[in-house]
C-alpha cells in the first residue's frame, strides 16, 4: 500500500488530507490549504457583479487564465492578479509539493469558528493546483464544496495499518503495549491497567474484551456520519442527480435547480459506479501485469546486451589480431566504438526501466487506492469521486497502451567488420554502416483496378545493394484525405478489396528494414468502376502523379504498424499472384453499374464447402452456417441472384446482406449485422436482429432463382423469387458497407450469379420516383 501514499497526500502541504474536499474539477484539497490559496478577484470579476450586469454564471464560473493573469506558464507557478489596483499582489511561498501558496492579503479577524466555518474574503478565488482550474467561490465560501469523506476513510485504514504496536490509553507515563480492547468502552488497556481498571465482576463482567487487532478493526468498520447535502446542511443525501453527476436531498429535488432533472436512487447508481470502476480496474490490472512482464524482458534485454557485447568483442579483437601490426592502433579505436554502442544501448534500457517503474509504481498506487475507496459503505461519498477515478483508471489505462510497453533499443549490434582489405588499405579500415533501402519503384503495367478493388506490384530498383525487409502500402480514403497503411509485408503484390465505387484513391509505396525507412514511391491515382465495362482497368488507370496535378500530402508517420488501419475496413485480401477475371463482353452495352464477384472463402464459417470458382456453395453441417461475397458495397445499385441447384427435406434458407463481423455459426438475420429473407418450400420471412416480419406465402424448390436488390441510393433492399417480387420491400434506412450473404446447411446448395443489370420494372418505378 505504500505505493498509494502519494494518492493520499495534498498537493499544497504535501501532507496527509485533513478534511479534504472536493473541488468541481474532482480534484481534493485540505480545507485549511483551500483557505491557503484563496485570492480575491476584482468587483467586476465576482458572481454578484456578474449576475447584476445581466450575465448567467453558475456558483463556480471558471476563469479564463490568461486574461487574468493568474496561472503563469513562465514559473509553471499561481500569481496573484495584475493589473487591477483594487488587488494588489501579495508574496507568495512554496508548498513542500512546489505549488505556489497564497497567504492572506488581510489578517483575518480573531474568532473562534473552525477553518471550514471561518468567512472568506467577499469576491475569493481559488485555483486547483494540479489541473490549474480557477472558480470564484459564491457567498457559502469553502462549505460549497462537499467533503470527501471516502478519502478521508481510506487515510484513516492506511495510517492505522502504518501505525506501530497500540498501546494502552490508562498507563500514566510511558504506555505499554496493549493486550485487551473493550467493545463496550471502546478502550485498549494493558494487563496491569486491565485488572485495575476493569476487573472482571460487577457490571464489567458482560463487556467483551477481543484483542487489539481485532479492536482495531471493529472501529474501522464503525459507521461514519452520513454525508449532508452542501446547499441543505440538515439534509442527507437520498438520490442522485444524473445531469449534475452528484448526490442530493429531497428540498434540492423540490425547491432547488435540481427539481427539473433526472433522477436516480442513490443505492442503484453506487451499485452502478462500482461495478464501472472495478470494471475499469480489470483492464488496467491487465496493463499493470503486461508492464510487470514487461520489466522482466528490459531486464532480461541488459544482460542480453551485455552478452552480445562481450561476444562481440571477442569477434573484433580475434579479427584484429589476425591482421599485422598495423592494425593493432586500429584496434582501439574500433573496440572504442563498440564500447560506445554497448553503453547507448545499456542507457536507453536502463532508463526505458527507470521510466517505466516510475509509471507501474503510479498505476499501482491508483489501484490500491480504487480498491479502498471501493471497500467504502458511504454511497453518497463514493459517488462524489467514482467518476474521476474511472476518467483516471481509464486514461491511466489508455496511457500503457500508447506504445509503453514496446522496447525502445534491439539487443543486436547492427555492425559488421571487413577484414578483406589489402594491408596498404588498413588505415580505411571501418565498420560497415547499415542503410535504408532504396525507394521501391511501381510497375504501372502490372497495376490495376477491377471493379471496387485495386491490384498494386512494384519492386526494388535494379541497382540497390540495401536488402529490404518489407515493404508498406498507403491509400488515402478516396477523398483525398490522409493516407493510412493497408499493407505491411514482404510481398511486392497487394489487392485491397471494399473499396468504393466510381472513387479515385492515391496510393503510394515504401520500403522498411531495420535501419529505418525509405522514401515514398511516386503516388500513383487509381479510378474505380463507374460504368459495366468489367475489363480490368490499367493504364491510363492508374497514372503516376507528375502526369496530373495533384495536392500534396502532408508527411506520414514513420513508424511501423504490421495491423491494417484503412479507415472503416479490418479486412484487407492480400494476394501475392496477379487477380484475374473473366471478361464479359456482353454487358458493355448496358448503361447501368454492375460488380462481378464471389463467395469469400477466408471469411466464411469453416463447414461451408466451396466450388465453381467459389460461385457454388452448401454446407457439411445440419446447422445454419454464413458465408460473404468478397465484393463490399457503400453505394449505388446493386443486384446478383442465387439459383437453388439442390433442396432436400425443406431446409429454410437466408438470403441478404450483412456486415463483415456479422455471426457466421448462426442462421442470417439473427444478430442486428445482417439483414435477411428467410424461405422454406411453402411461405417466406424477412429478419433482421431476430426479429421476424412479413410473412409471406410463395417458397423455394429445386431450381428456384432467388433475387437481392440493394439499393443504396434510396437506402432499400428488395427480395424476388423466380422474378417476382417477394413481398413489400424488405427493409429500408440501410446504410454503410453491406456484403452479400447467404446462410444454409446441408440440405441446400446454391450458385451465386453476379453482373446481372437491375431489373426492368424496378429501373422504370425508379425513374419515375
Amino acid at each position: 500500500m505504500e505505493e498509494m501514499e502519494e494518492e493520499l497526500k495534498c498537493p499544497v502541504c504535501g501532507s496527509f488530507y485533513r478534511e479534504p474536499i472536493i473541488l468541481p474539477c474532482s480534484h481534493n484539497l485540505c480545507q485549511a490549504c483551500a483557505r491557503n490559496i484563496l485570492v480575491q478577484t476584482p468587483e467586476s470579476e465576482s458572481p454578484q457583479s456578474r449576475r447584476a450586469s445581466g450575465s448567467g454564471v453558475s456558483d463556480y464560473d471558471y476563469l479564463d487564465l490568461d486574461k487574468m493573469s493568474l496561472y503563469s506558464e513562465a514559473d509553471s507557478g499561481y500569481g496573484s492578479y495584475g493589473g487591477f489596483a483594487s488587488a494588489p499582489t501579495t508574496p507568495c511561498q512554496k508548498s513542500p509539493n512546489g505549488v505556489r501558496v497564497f497567504p492572506p492579503a488581510m489578517p483575518p479577524p480573531a474568532t473562534h469558528l473552525s477553518p471550514a466555518l471561518a468567512p472568506v474574503p467577499r469576491n475569493s478565488c481559488i485555483t486547483c493546483p494540479q489541473c490549474h482550474r480557477s472558480l470564484i467561490l459564491d457567498d457559502r465560501g469553502l462549505r460549497g464544496f462537499p467533503k470527501n469523506r471516502v478519502l478521508e476513510g481510506v487515510i484513516d485504514r492506511y495510517q492505522q495499518s502504518k501505525a506501530a504496536a497500540l498501546k494502552c490509553q490508562l498507563c500514566e507515563k510511558a504506555p505499554k503495549e496493549a493486550t485487551v480492547m473493550c467493545e463496550q468502552c471502546d478502550v485498549f488497556y494493558c494487563d496491569p491497567c486491565r485488572l485495575r481498571c476493569h476487573p472482571p465482576r460487577g457490571p464489567l463482567a458482560k463487556h467483551r474484551l477481543v484483542p487489539p487487532a481485532q479492536g482495531r478493526v471493529s472501529r474501522r468498520l464503525s459507521p461514519r456520519k452520513v454525508s449532508t447535502c452542501t446547499d441543505h446542511e440538515l439534509e442527507n443525501h437520498s438520490m442522485y442527480c444524473v445531469q449534475c453527476k452528484m448526490p442530493v436531498c429531497y428540498q434540492c429535488l423540490e425547491e432547488g435547480k435540481h427539481s427539473s432533472h433526472e433522477v436516480k436512487a442513490l443505492g442503484a447508481m453506487w451499485k452502478l459506479h462500482k461495478s464501472q470502476l472495478s470494471q475499469a480496474l480489470n483492464g488496467l490490472s491487465d496493463r499493470a501485469k503486461e508492464a510487470k512482464e514487461f520489466l522482466v524482458q528490459l531486464r532480461n534485454m541488459v544482460q542480453q546486451i551485455q552478452e552480445n557485447s562481450v561476444e562481440f568483442e571477442a569477434c573484433l579483437v580475434a579479427q584484429c589480431d589476425a591482421l599485422i601490426d598495423a592494425l593493432n592502433r586500429r584496434k582501439a579505436q574500433l573496440l572504442a566504438r563498440v564500447n560506445k554502442e554497448h553503453e547507448h544501448k545499456l542507457k536507453v534500457v536502463r532508463d526505458q526501466i527507470s521510466h517505466c517503474t516510475v509509471k507501474l509504481r503510479q498505476t499501482t498506487g491508483l489501484m490500491e487506492y480504487c480498491l479502498e475507496v471501493i471497500k467504502e459503505n458511504d454511497p453518497s461519498g463514493f459517488l462524489q469521486i467514482s467518476d474521476a477515478l474511472i476518467r483516471r483508471v481509464h486514461l491511466t489505462e489508455d496511457q500503457w497502451g500508447k506504445g509503453t510497453l514496446t522496447p525502445r533499443m534491439t539487443t543486436d549490434f547492427d555492425l559488421s567488420l571487413d577484414n578483406s582489405p589489402l594491408l596498404q588499405s588498413i588505415h580505411q579500415l571501418d565498420f560497415v554502416q547499415m542503410k535504408v533501402p532504396a525507394t521501391p519503384i511501381l510497375q504501372l503495367e502490372e497495376c490495376c483496378t477491377h471493379n471496387n478493388s485495386a491490384t498494386l506490384s512494384w519492386k526494388q530498383p535494379p541497382l540497390s545493394t540495401v536488402p529490404a525487409e518489407g515493404y508498406i502500402l498507403e491509400l488515402d480514403d478516396g477523398n483525398g484525405g490522409q493516407f493510412r497503411e493497408v499493407y505491411v509485408g514482404k510481398e511486392t503484390m497487394c489487392t485491397v478489396d471494399g473499396l468504393h465505387f466510381n472513387s479515385t484513391y492515391n496510393a503510394r509505396i515504401k520500403a522498411f528494414n531495420k535501419t529505418g525507412v525509405s522514401q515514398y514511391s511516386k503516388t500513383l491515382v487509381l479510378q474505380t468502376s463507374e460504368d459495366t465495362d468489367s475489363e480490368e482497368q490499367t493504364l491510363p488507370f492508374p497514372v503516376p502523379s507528375e502526369r496530373l496535378p495533384l495536392r500534396r500530402m502532408s508527411p506520414f508517420s514513420s513508424t511501423l504498424n504490421l495491423q491494417p488501419s484503412f479507415p472503416g475496413r479490418s479486412y484487407f485480401d492480400i494476394r501475392s499472384s496477379p487477380h484475374q477475371l473473366s471478361l464479359h463482353s456482353s454487358l458493355q452495352s448496358l448503361n447501368v453499374p454492375v460488380a462481378w464477384f464471389a463467395f469469400d472463402p477466408g471469411s466464411a464459417h469453416a463447414d461451408i464447402i466451396f466450388s465453381n470458382d467459389n460461385l457454388t456453395v452448401t454446407c457439411s453441417s445440419y446447422d445454419d452456417r454464413v458465408v460473404l461475397g468478397k465484393t463490399g458495397f457503400s453505394k449505388g445499385v446493386h443486384y446478383w441472384e442465387l439459383t437453388v441447384d439442390r433442396y432436400d427435406n425443406h431446409p429454410d434458407p437466408a438470403f441478404g446482406v450483412a456486415r463483415m463481423d456479422v455471426m457466421k455459426d448462426v442462421m442470417l438475420g439473427k444478430d442486428d449485422k445482417a439483414w435477411a429473407m428467410y424461405v422454406d418450400n411453402h411461405r417466406s420471412w424477412f429478419m433482421h436482429n431476430n426479429s421476424h416480419t412479413n410473412r409471406t406465402e410463395g417458397g423455394i424448390t429445386k431450381g428456384a432463382t432467388i433475387g437481392v436488390l440493394l439499393d443504396l441510393n434510396r437506402k432499400t433492399l428488395t427480395f424476388f423469387i423466380n422474378d417476382e417480387q417477394q413481398g413489400p420491400i424488405a427493409f429500408e434506412n440501410v446504410e454503410g458497407l453491406f456484403f452479400p450473404a447467404v446462410s444454409l446447411n446441408r440440405n441446400v446448395q446454391v450458385t451465386l450469379h453476379t453482373g446481372l443489370p437491375v431489373p426492368d420494372f424496378y429501373s422504370s418505378r425508379a425513374s419515375i420516383a
